[in-house]
Protein backbone atom coordinates (compact mmCIF):
# COMPACT_ATOMS: atom_id res chain seq x y z
CA UNK A 1 0.00 0.00 0.00
CA UNK A 2 2.93 2.57 0.87
CA UNK A 3 4.79 2.29 -2.61
CA UNK A 4 1.40 2.43 -4.44
CA UNK A 5 0.61 5.72 -2.29
CA UNK A 6 4.42 6.81 -3.05
CA UNK A 7 3.64 6.62 -6.01
CA UNK A 8 0.33 8.78 -6.52
CA UNK A 9 1.91 11.20 -4.89
CA UNK A 10 4.87 11.24 -6.99
CA UNK A 11 2.23 11.54 -9.69
CA UNK A 12 0.30 13.82 -8.37
CA UNK A 13 3.65 16.17 -7.62
CA UNK A 14 3.66 16.76 -11.51
CA UNK A 15 1.71 19.56 -11.43
CA UNK A 16 4.02 21.34 -10.13
CA UNK A 17 6.02 23.13 -12.75
CA UNK A 18 9.27 24.90 -11.97
CA UNK A 19 9.17 28.19 -13.52
CA UNK A 20 12.37 28.78 -14.91
CA UNK A 21 12.55 25.43 -16.91
CA UNK A 22 8.75 24.83 -17.77
CA UNK A 23 9.17 21.54 -16.97
CA UNK A 24 7.42 19.34 -13.30
CA UNK A 25 9.68 18.79 -10.57
CA UNK A 26 9.71 14.95 -10.63
CA UNK A 27 11.01 14.91 -14.34
CA UNK A 28 13.57 17.37 -13.57
CA UNK A 29 14.93 15.65 -10.84
CA UNK A 30 13.78 17.96 -8.10
CA UNK A 31 11.83 15.18 -5.71
CA UNK A 32 15.13 13.51 -3.98
CA UNK A 33 12.54 11.06 -1.47
CA UNK A 34 8.97 10.53 -0.64
CA UNK A 35 8.04 8.73 2.48
CA UNK A 36 5.26 7.93 4.01
CA UNK A 37 4.26 6.69 7.57
CA UNK A 38 0.51 6.61 8.55
CA UNK A 39 -1.22 9.29 6.59
CA UNK A 40 2.15 11.56 6.77
CA UNK A 41 4.01 12.40 3.74
CA UNK A 42 7.93 14.02 4.09
CA UNK A 43 8.95 14.86 0.61
CA UNK A 44 12.86 15.40 0.81
CA UNK A 45 13.58 17.82 -2.20
CA UNK A 46 15.78 20.61 -4.05
CA UNK A 47 15.82 23.53 -6.59
CA UNK A 48 18.57 24.09 -8.96
CA UNK A 49 20.62 26.42 -6.48
CA UNK A 50 19.87 27.43 -2.91
CA UNK A 51 19.36 31.13 -3.97
CA UNK A 52 16.29 29.96 -6.13
CA UNK A 53 13.59 32.70 -6.17
CA UNK A 54 11.24 30.09 -6.75
CA UNK A 55 11.75 28.00 -4.22
CA UNK A 56 8.56 29.48 -2.16
CA UNK A 57 6.45 28.71 -4.95
CA UNK A 58 7.43 25.21 -5.59
CA UNK A 59 6.76 24.25 -1.57
CA UNK A 60 3.61 25.72 -2.05
CA UNK A 61 2.99 23.91 -5.21
CA UNK A 62 4.34 20.30 -3.87
CA UNK A 63 2.64 20.76 -0.50
CA UNK A 64 -1.08 21.08 -2.09
CA UNK A 65 -0.53 19.07 -4.93
CA UNK A 66 0.69 16.20 -1.99
CA UNK A 67 -2.55 17.30 0.31
CA UNK A 68 -4.74 16.52 -2.76
CA UNK A 69 -3.58 12.76 -2.28
CA UNK A 70 -6.22 10.71 -0.92
CA UNK A 71 -5.29 8.82 2.41
CA UNK A 72 -2.44 11.85 2.96
CA UNK A 73 -3.13 13.92 6.57
CA UNK A 74 -0.10 16.03 6.53
CA UNK A 75 3.14 17.13 4.32
CA UNK A 76 6.06 17.90 5.37
CA UNK A 77 8.94 19.54 3.23
CA UNK A 78 12.62 18.98 3.38
CA UNK A 79 14.42 21.34 1.13
CA UNK A 80 17.66 20.09 1.27
CA UNK A 81 21.02 20.99 -1.27
CA UNK A 82 22.88 17.86 -0.51
CA UNK A 83 23.78 16.57 -3.06
CA UNK A 84 23.65 19.67 -4.99
CA UNK A 85 21.17 19.58 -8.06
CA UNK A 86 22.60 18.69 -11.46
CA UNK A 87 21.12 18.09 -15.06
CA UNK A 88 21.85 14.97 -15.14
CA UNK A 89 18.90 14.61 -12.80
CA UNK A 90 16.41 15.39 -15.25
CA UNK A 91 14.86 12.71 -17.22
CA UNK A 92 16.37 12.23 -20.74
CA UNK A 93 13.81 13.27 -22.84
CA UNK A 94 13.39 16.56 -21.10
CA UNK A 95 17.16 17.09 -20.57
CA UNK A 96 17.76 17.15 -24.31
CA UNK A 97 15.18 19.47 -24.92
CA UNK A 98 16.59 21.59 -22.73
CA UNK A 99 20.19 21.48 -24.26
CA UNK A 100 21.55 19.37 -21.77
CA UNK A 101 21.84 16.06 -23.96
CA UNK A 102 25.74 15.92 -23.70
CA UNK A 103 25.37 15.72 -19.43
CA UNK A 104 25.99 12.13 -18.52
Amino acid sequence: MTDKLVDRIRDALRVVIDPELGHNIVDLGFVYDISVVDDAVRITMTATTPGCPAIRFLNEGVANAAAQVPGIGSVDIVMTFDPPWTPSRIEPVIRASLGFAAVN
